[in-house]
């Protein structure tokens, strides 16, 4: 008798604990990260997750 073909339930999107959306910013801001990429070996959306999170932290409000 063969075994069954076992397939695991994909998570759905998000529950990992990031979501996904779309922004738009300055030509200039995105050469400035590509920059920062290049210099770090650090993908963008790493860099961006890493800069919000400080920014986030440190912010203060007036």
């Amino acid at each position: 008798m063969k075994e069954p073909l076992i397939i695991k339930r994909k998570d759905l999107r998000g529950e990992d604990g990031y979501k996904t959306f779309s922004i738009r910013i300055k030509e200039e801001t995105v050469n400035a990260l590509d920059h920062l990429s290049r210099e770090t070996n650090r993908s963008r959306n790493e860099l961006i997750n890493i800069l919000l999170q400080y920014a986030l932290q440190n912010c203060q409000i007036q």
